[in-house]
């Protein structure tokens, strides 16, 4: 599972001073959460709102200015190996290497992440069977789908069998089946146990998969609750409308 305790991260403003007032931006203020493990847990909110500095310091690929989080029982500041061991994270975006096949790029990953060559053989082939990627597997990447990609970074993440997964806006740039396909992909990884973790700014999606639900505005946690506690917290019918509710309160206390 993972636990977020006071996470927070700022970075310099480029062009400024050190020493001038404001020379810092709040990326993550304060931030504290839960994920469990057999969950998916949706971390909402809009653009810039500290989402993917917040998974980035889980991933240990940030350190945070201050507060804690574990992984597993490991510290992501204190114990950074046992962390990426236990951690499949793919970030927004991630890039592929274009040259290579969607087998190769999964099988140059499980080799990085120490599996043997006929391990890292066979669990490259168990993925492509499970993300069914058998149509493409064996192409180069270049010129991909956005899907295919999608596809291919998951195997990536998933290729020394993390019991805890991180996924950054995954379904950015998917069409209607891709997305649906993801989905059960995530449902899949949750039903075998796995701690899943992944932020959106799509409402939908996050009320069609969560089982917990962080809200961040502003780099701080608006609220967190699964679906219908935050409805009835709200008193709202819809998490749109929640959302609005939830987040126009905190910007309120921040404010004051």
């Amino acid at each position: 599972m993972i636990v977020a305790n006071d996470l927070r991260k700022c970075f310099k403003r480029p062009g400024v001073r050190k020493s001038a007032k404001n020379s810092d931006i709040v990326a993550v203020d304060n931030v504290s959460f839960t994920a469990d493990d057999g969950s998916i847990t949706g971390l909402l909110g809009p653009n810039g709102a500290g989402k993917s500095t917040t998974l980035r310091m889980l991933a240990t690929l940030v350190s945070p200015d201050s507060g804690t989080a574990t992984i597993d029982g490991a510290d992501v500041s204190g114990d950074v190996l046992a962390v990426r061991k236990q951690l499949g994270f793919m970030p927004h975006n991630a890039g592929i290497y274009p040259r290579l096949s969607a087998r190769e790029n999964i099988h140059y990953y499980a080799r990085l992440c120490g599996l043997g060559k006929q391990q890292a053989q066979e669990r490259v082939g168990q993925l492509i069977e499970q993300l069914d990627m058998k149509g493409f597997a064996d192409r180069r990447a270049a010129g991909f789908s956005q899907g295919q990609k999608t596809k291919v970074a998951l195997g990536r993440a998933l290729v020394h069998r993390p019991q805890t997964i991180m996924l950054d806006e995954p379904t950015n740039g998917l069409d209607v089946m891709a997305t649906r396909g993801l989905r059960e992909i995530i449902r899949q990884l949750a039903g075998d146990g796995h701690c899943i973790l992944f932020s959106s700014h799509i409402m939908q999606e996050v009320a069609a998969l969560c089982d917990h639900i962080a809200i961040i505005s502003a780099g701080r946690i608006a609220m967190e609750d699964t679906l219908q506690g935050i409805l009835t917290r709200t008193d709202q019918t819809d998490l749109e409308d929640a959302f609005v509710q939830a987040t126009g309160s905190a910007t309120t206390e921040q404010d004051v």
